[in-house]
């Protein structure tokens, strides 16, 4: 974790990607494209914590059909710039059975942590699985899933701000920042 004073040295250094306007529009779009595609559903949807709060909690609000609202939260990163192992704090439960499914991500970086999601929400009976994530990194690398909905394409950086933290910090910020590069 990072002192107040580290924290806020890496946000001076930091460059901005998407203002604070451009991460609603895309937030907005977003929610127009779910909208239109499970209005008719009634989907169960899981937000996968805690990068994810931030996009659920604005995202909600903007879907005008009915659902259920759960969460899940499983993580390959940690504290860490890099993904690792996969670690379930807490697993999809067996109220998926039967349900269209809708995971709400921060982030889909390598796919790896979203594909295992989505293989456990099937193996306990969901029927249909969507999934949104509020940025989709363009790393160069073929991926084991793609989103349904995305909001945002960001370039192959290590990135901070709604919802995506920087060793612990950072989460709350409205728009996305990425690392200085060297």
């Amino acid at each position: 974790m990072l002192n107040t004073q580290q924290a806020r040295e890496i946000l001076a250094n930091a460059d901005l990607l998407c203002a604070a306007d451009t991460v609603q529009t895309a937030l907005h779009r977003v929610a127009a494209e779910i909208n239109a595609s499970l209005a008719d559903q009634h989907p169960l949807v899981l937000s996968v914590m805690g990068g994810a709060v931030v996009f659920s909690g604005q995202l909600l609000p903007l879907l005008d059909f009915p659902l259920d609202f759960d969460y899940l939260h499983v993580s390959r990163y940690g504290n860490a710039q890099r993904g690792g192992e996969l670690h379930w704090k807490v697993a999809p439960r067996e109220n998926v059975q039967g349900k269209t499914v809708l995971v709400l991500d921060d982030i889909l970086d390598e796919g790896e942590t979203l594909h295992a999601i989505k293989q456990r929400v099937l193996e306990l009976g969901a029927t249909a699985f969507y999934s949104a994530v509020f940025a989709d990194k363009d790393t160069g690398k073929v991926k084991p899933i793609r989103a349904d909905f995305v909001g945002l394409t960001l370039p192959n950086r290590f990135v901070f701000g709604y919802g995506m933290d920087i060793h612990g910090a950072w989460r709350n910020l409205p728009a996305i920042y990425a690392v200085k590069e060297n």
